[in-house]
């Protein structure tokens, strides 16, 4: 059977790949945006601009230093987590008391100050990033990239990874303690405001790792993230706001079922996750993971 509904098998299973790797991609920008707003109550508007610094960073330490990709893959994250760190230590910090439209309008005043220093220094054109993996594997019905394998496998692991990290270990609980009970928790000897800072970074951290994983698939511009930001945005939305489990699966789901309508109704692929989103919004405003809290 070479046909599904009419469709070429090839054709089908290929948009399903693309769906499945943007599906990635979805995944950790929400992971990291669920994250943050599940635990400090912060709608992070530079979460796009932190992605694009993954990737930038990626590709400047092969340029100036000559570190590898996979030394990149570790590094990067790390560093673009810790400038996190310095905004929500000096900056965010000053705005928990307030209405949290407060942290929204500097999240989106500091993207539009990152992208634009990104875009005066390297302009608005891409960047090309050369792959760390070549060749793939035919799986009899497709042709499957190797790097783009990396890709899918990576963002299960570091999906899983997290989820588990705050769902199941002692860390977690605190941190979830701390956004419920900050004064309990400090009872205990435990420094809130460093593991609040901690978490910031965290979420930063995973939108820089989904960067250096986008650098060898697309151009590196200043205006990469801002792009995908809206999408990630109605992920989280439809998952439910602060659910780590719900911003996972949602983020893959929707990967595919983007994939899939370039298939059968290749019109409405540019616009299916935002009809999902106006549908949850009106029968099930908490979204499908999310609670009343």
């Amino acid at each position: 059977m070479n046909d599904i509904f009419g469709v070429p098998l090839a054709a089908l299973s290929g948009q399903m790949l693309i769906g499945l790797i943007n599906g990635s991609f979805y995944a950790i920008l929400s992971l990291g945006l669920a994250v943050i707003f599940g635990l400090i109550r912060v709608i992070n508007f530079t979460h796009g601009a932190q992605y694009m610094m993954g990737a930038f960073g990626a590709l400047l330490l092969f340029e100036k230093l000559g570190v590898s990709y996979w030394a990149a893959l570790l590094i990067t994250p790390l560093l673009v987590g810790a400038t996190g760190m310095l905004v929500e230590r000096f900056m965010l910090r000053r705005l928990y008391k307030v209405d949290h439209l407060y942290g929204l309008l500097l999240t989106f005043g500091l993207a539009l100050i990152i992208e634009g220093a990104f875009r005066n220094q390297f302009g608005s054109s891409g960047l090309p990033y050369q792959s760390p993996m070549a060749g793939g594997f035919r799986l009899g019905f497709m042709y499957l990239p190797a790097y783009r394998g990396w890709v899918i496998l990576a963002s299960i692991v570091v999906c899983v990874a997290t989820w588990y990290a705050i769902e199941k270990t002692q860390l977690g609980a605190y941190l979830r303690a701390a956004t419920e009970r900050p004064d309990i928790v400090m009872a205990f000897g435990i420094n809130v405001p460093r593991m609040i800072n901690l978490a910031y970074g965290g979420g930063v951290a995973l939108a820089a790792f989904a960067g250096v994983l986008a650098a060898p698939m697309h151009a590196v511009s200043p205006t990469m993230g801002s792009s995908l930001l809206i999408v990630v945005f109605a992920v989280v939305v439809i998952g439910g706001m602060g659910s780590i489990v719900g911003s996972v699966v949602t983020g893959f789901a929707l990967g595919i079922v983007e994939g899939l309508t370039k298939v059968f109704y290749p019109q409405a692929s540019s616009t299916v996750i935002f009809v999902i989103l106006v549908l949850v919004l009106i029968f099930r405003p908490n979204g499908l993971f999310g609670t009343n809290r």
